[in-house]
């Protein structure tokens, strides 16, 4: 755990490696251009096509496929997952059972009632046991994709390697591990919380803007 003056040294630092990309911190131009501005279009398409009375109205009439569809077609249009984790969440879902079990599962994450870490549980659960061909679908990316498209201000998404670089380099007690379980999501989100507080100054607007300095800061992209 670091001491107070070591976390204040290390988030200048983490301050300061953002500002060297982006000046204007998150109303700098580049930055919406290259980190934010298709964020917030797979969000605005998500409200579109797949927004919450929408996507109850679809559910009831049993349009699962198709929902399905459109989920993965949305976040294909990002680099938010990786090639292999596209593939394989498209071909879980290619199946009428795949596609059922999906749709009705994540629309349970996103707007069901209960606990959030409890929805939480039964979403990775349902990834889980969603059809595989070759790779897994139980991705710590895949399990949060969809949340931080569909509920940004909400829901963030974990990248593994950059996430746990990120924490190291804040000072932050990032409780990690691979396997998909609400312990982590929880952890992931107190760091997001503590990032917001942070950067009040800058003035955050969503969980976008701090995944995107969470990702400045750990990706090698940005080394």
């Amino acid at each position: 755990m670091a001491t107070r003056s070591e976390r204040s040294r290390r988030v200048a630092a983490a301050r300061e490696r953002f500002a060297a990309f982006y000046p204007d911190g998150f109303d700098d131009a580049d930055y919406i251009d290259l980190e934010r501005r298709y964020k917030v279009d797979a969000h605005r398409s998500w409200q579109e096509t797949l927004g919450r009375a929408e996507f109850s109205r679809r559910l009831t009439a049993g349009d699962h496929e198709a929902i399905a569809r459109d989920a993965v077609r949305i976040e294909a249009r990002t680099n938010l997952l990786f090639s292999f984790e596209k593939i394989a969440l498209r071909e879980a879902v290619s199946s009428s059972g795949g596609a059922k079990a999906f749709s009705e599962g994540l629309f349970a994450w996103l707007h069901g009632p209960g606990r959030t870490a409890t929805r939480f549980e039964r979403w990775c659960e349902v990834v889980g046991d969603l059809p595989r061909s070759r790779t897994r679908v139980l991705t710590w990316p895949v399990v949060t994709t969809f949340g931080f498209i569909a509920r940004p201000k909400v829901h963030v998404m974990l990248k593994p390697m950059v996430t746990r670089r990120a924490a190291r380099e804040y000072g932050f007690d990032f409780h990690y591990a691979s396997t998909p379980r609400w312990k982590t999501y929880e952890s992931l989100l107190r760091f997001c919380a503590t990032i917001r507080d942070d950067l009040v100054d800058w003035g955050p607007r969503d969980l976008i803007d701090v995944q995107s300095f969470i990702w400045v800061l750990g990706s090698e992209e940005y080394d």
